[in-house]
Order: C-alpha cells, then structure tokens, then sequence
C-alpha cells in the first residue's frame, strides 16, 4: 500500500514529513533517477501555486533532481493543468507541480505528470515511492546545498499556455457580457487576467491578490457563494471560480446560484451530443455526483457511469469506455482530446462558449436538472482504518442503506489529500438523510475522531 502518494500527490504540512527537506529533496533525488534511462538526462518542468512554502520546496526539490542528474526548467507560479500540457507539448520526463490545490496555505504538495501529461499510475508512483524510502535509509540526514536555489523562471511557459486556451474557443467573445472570475488567490491570479482580456467583455477579476497566506481563504471554489453573491451585487450575468492550482471550477448562473460540475458535465454532455461528438452517448462522473445529474442526462438518451473519487480515475474509466466527457462533482471536467487532466480554465472557456452559441443565459440550460437533496459531512480523523471493520460505523452505514433503499444512496470515504473521512447521503427524504448522515458521522467520531 502506498504511504506517501494520495489520490492527488503527496501532500502534508509544509515542513513536517513527508514535506520536510530531507524527504522533498530525497524526492527529487529518487524521480530523477527512476527518469533516467541509457545515461541521457532527463528533462523535467516544474511548476507551483502561491503557496508561501512553494520557494523552498521548489529550491530543494530541484537541488535532489539535479543532484540526480535531471535538468530542471521552472514555469514559476502556474496551474496544474498547464504543466500538464506543457509537460506532453515539448516531450519533458515528468511535470512537477507544487500544490496542495483547495488545501489551506500551511500544506503544499507535490504532483506528478508523466510525458504523455497524463497523472501517474498508481503502479509507477509505489515505484518512486520504493526508491525515496531507499534514498532516505541511505542518509540519516540527506545534505540540502545552503545556496539551492529553483531554476529561472521561463516566461514564455504561461503565454504558450494561454494561446493554447484561446485556440480552444476560437470565434468566442465576451463582448455585452459582465462575468465575475475568483481566482482564489491562487495560480489563476497569474494565467486568468491575462487570458481573459483577449475575449472582450467586461471582465471583474477577483481575489488575485496573493500573499502566500491567502490562497483559497474564504474565497475561489471552496467558497463559490462568493462568487455567486458578486454576481448578484455587480449585476453579471456569469461568475467563474476556481481552486488554488485551478485543475478545478465552479460557476455561478445569473440569478446568483451556484453551478457545480454536475450541471457542467449535463451542458457539455449535451453540446457534445448535439455536435455527434459525445462517444458512446456516455459520460463518466463519480460516486459523488447527484442523482439528478444521471436522470438527467437518461431523458437525453446519455448513459452516465460512476467512478471513483479522483480525477485520474475518472479518466481511467474514460480511457476504459472510450468515453469523451467525464469529471466531478467539485469542477474538475475532462474533455478526452483536448486535455489530460481537469482544468478549470479550459472549462470555464468551453462552457463560455456553449453559452454563446446558444444565446441563452446559464440559468435557462440547466432549468432542468432537479437535484436530489444531498449532505456531505466531513469528519476529522486520526487514522483511516477500514470503515467496515467498526462494528459502530458498519451498522450505522448499513440502516441507512436498508432505509433509503431506492430512493437515496450512501456514501462513505475516505478523503485521499486530507484527514477527513467524508459522508454523503443524498435522498428525496432530506430529514432521513440528516439523521443518517448526522448518525454515521456519530459513530466515525466517537471511535477515529480528533
């Protein structure tokens, strides 16, 4: 079992293990040398957020990949998915991005791209991980050089990026618009404003102010009633926001509500269909996406399949079906050709421009998409022992299966990049699904809890 890769990285504390320096540099140590092959160097592109620890963790990462002969190019603050793309577009060894995505400013993590952009296999990453624990049992204190220091950052990195983008929506135009952006004062600060004065319109770009400290702080996708309310107080007809590294975002229609990835994958699942493009008539989601969605996409003849928690496994499943949409609940969407990873600006784009050429406000198009009643509560916890193993949690979990039957689902995870064991119930019931929800989250809280 992996101990040092989540289901989005590595990513902990800054400073504290396994992002303290010896481990971090150790990482890089151990990439490098799992890169290497017939004594070539490989070349990688490095990436990070606005993170005030990203510096230092950039600096002693790159002080293990050099050390392990890799070459190192920076793309300084930019989103995840545009390492991704850059990592494929100029065949780099790997992508690194330094994030912890909707985590808040103490964490950071690492992210890994393998050349084709695609995230690592799970297979590939117990690799890695066999050779940093091998690295770290060779040196009691692995020596960090006083004067390490991240590579320059390369400029031209994020304006190919952007390019990228605008050929994705070629023709689309803003112009008679209001749209409201939130960056989370993260790495859209750095890539959005710029991207967004190609498309006229009056564009109102918010929490791009970043201090290292700020980044997802009541604001961006964590906190989309922000937007929605900046919508309603500017009068737009659109908010878009998005999560620190910007692999993610959630909307906001005209009237002030909140759109979530859900509604997306319904839109574009449609715009596909219309176009002949959606493969299969399928769309991939997961097990947390609502009831309302696959009913919705059933009156549209489209089949919606569930895979687990996870971006890279939603795109598993979409590699697996041949499917041309997938994505989550939380704003990660993945157009199978035009990106190997969610990425929130390419969507935000992509649904832009289905509003164009429908000529209709977002309210109208997802008029119909009556969700079910759903709660998620989230549980800290102190380890992440096998829910089914606890008599307490076990029962719990199974009368609230046996009392929603077909009229709701349960479900309980784990969350792979936090402490956090997460309950979701939704139900035509909501009051059984509060009582459920509030009894499961009693019985992981009494026996795990903090």
């Amino acid at each position: 079992m992996k101990k040092l890769f989540g289901t989005d990285g590595i990513r902990a504390v800054a400073g504290h293990a396994p992002l303290d320096s010896a481990t971090v540099y150790a990482i890089g140590l151990a990439l490098a040398r799992s890169l290497g092959t017939s004594g070539v160097a490989p070349r990688l592109i490095l990436g990070m957020d606005t993170r005030e620890s990203g510096g230092w963790i950039a600096a002693t990462l790159t002080a293990g990949l050099t050390a392990g002969g890799a070459t190192v190019e920076s793309a300084g603050v930019i989103t995840t998915p545009a390492i991704a793309f850059l990592t494929r577009k100029h065949g780099f060894a790997a992508g690194i991005v330094i994030s912890a995505s909707h985590n808040p400013w103490q964490d950071n993590g690492i992210k890994l791209f393998g050349p084709d952009g695609f995230k690592l296999p799970d297979e590939t990453e117990l690799a890695i991980e066999a050779e940093i624990f091998a690295e770290l049992a060779r040196q009691s204190a692995t020596p960090v050089a006083a004067d390490s220091a991240a590579p320059p950052v390369n400029d031209a990195d994020r304006a190919e990026y952007i390019r990228f983008l605008l050929e994705a929506v070629p023709g689309l135009s803003l112009d008679g618009r209001r749209i409201v952006v939130d960056c989370a004062n993260g790495a859209a600060s750095a890539v959005a404003p710029q991207l967004f004065q190609h498309l006229g319109g009056e564009v109102i770009i918010t929490h791009a102010s970043p201090d290292g400290r700020n980044i997802n702080e009541h604001c961006g996708a964590l906190h989309p009633s922000v937007v929605a309310a900046e919508v309603v107080a500017r009068q737009a007809s659109m908010g878009i926001t998005f999560d620190g590294d910007a692999d993610r975002a959630l909307f906001a229609d005209d009237q002030g509500r909140v759109v979530n990835g859900d509604a997306v994958l319904l839109l574009a699942g449609r715009h596909l269909q219309h176009l002949g493009l959606l493969a299969n008539n399928t769309v991939v989601a997961t097990t947390m996406s609502n009831m309302g969605l696959e009913a919705a996409l059933k009156r549209s003849g489209i089949r919606m399949l569930r895979a687990p928690v996870g971006d890279k496994y939603v795109l598993e499943q979409m590699n697996a079906t041949g499917a041309a949409l997938g994505g989550e609940q939380s704003g990660h969407i993945i157009f199978a050709g035009r990106s190997t990873t969610g990425d929130g600006l390419l969507t935000a784009l992509l649904l832009l421009d289905i509003l164009h050429r429908a000529g209709k406000p977002l309210s109208e198009l997802v008029a119909d998409l009556k969700v079910f009643p759903q709660v998620i509560v989230n549980v800290k916890v102190r380890e992440k022992r096998p829910l089914e193993s606890i008599p307490s949690v076990a029962a719990a979990i199974a009368a609230a299966e046996q009392a929603l039957a077909d009229s709701g689902r349960v479900v309980i995870r784990y969350s792979g990049t936090e402490a956090l064991a997460r309950v979701m119930i939704e139900a035509e019931s909501e009051p059984l699904m509060r009582q459920h929800a509030d009894a499961i989250a009693a019985a992981i809280q009494a026996e795990l809890g903090l």
